[in-house]
């Protein structure tokens, strides 16, 4: 099975000038945790991720207000994926970076979609799902 066949295609996106409030609407809009950040929307090339994660840890709990730029919360050193890869070069990444999502990006680099956890667990086999889910939840060292 190809990313391409399940992935969410054309996620919403925000670049790295919007606000942080922005972003956590985008997120409650289109019902996700994580948004691509990217360079400007025409060529839609990722610079980063924004998460509900690093929203709660490196903003509200570091007292940023709501107009803080997501450039300043945002993780970076994003890890995608090709909407040709088979699935399980896909799970293999996530585990790899523990990740819960991968942003998905065509050959001209450009964001297509993303991949969660949930997506490969509708798609997948029980066995696959656990040993993803396993392995990207390792304990790791917070970040802020």
């Amino acid at each position: 099975m190809k990313v391409k066949d399940i992935m969410t295609a054309d996620p919403a996106v925000c670049t790295p000038e919007a606000s942080i409030s922005d972003a956590a609407r985008l997120m409650c809009t289109h019902d996700c945790g994580e948004i691509p950040v990217v360079d400007n929307r025409e060529s839609r090339k990722p610079v980063g991720v924004i998460t509900d994660r690093d929203i709660a840890c490196r903003a509200v709990a570091n007292h940023k207000d709501a107009d803080t730029r997501v450039s300043e919360v945002m993780s970076k050193g994003v890890v995608t994926c090709s909407p040709d890869a088979h699935a399980e070069e896909c799970m293999e990444l996530m585990q790899e970076h523990q990740l819960r999502r991968i942003p998905i990006v065509d050959a001209q680099g450009k964001i297509s979609g993303i991949v969660a956890q949930a997506d490969l667990a509708r798609q997948t086999g029980q066995v696959e799902t656990a040993q993803v889910v396993r392995n990207v939840s390792q304990p790791s060292q917070p970040t802020f």
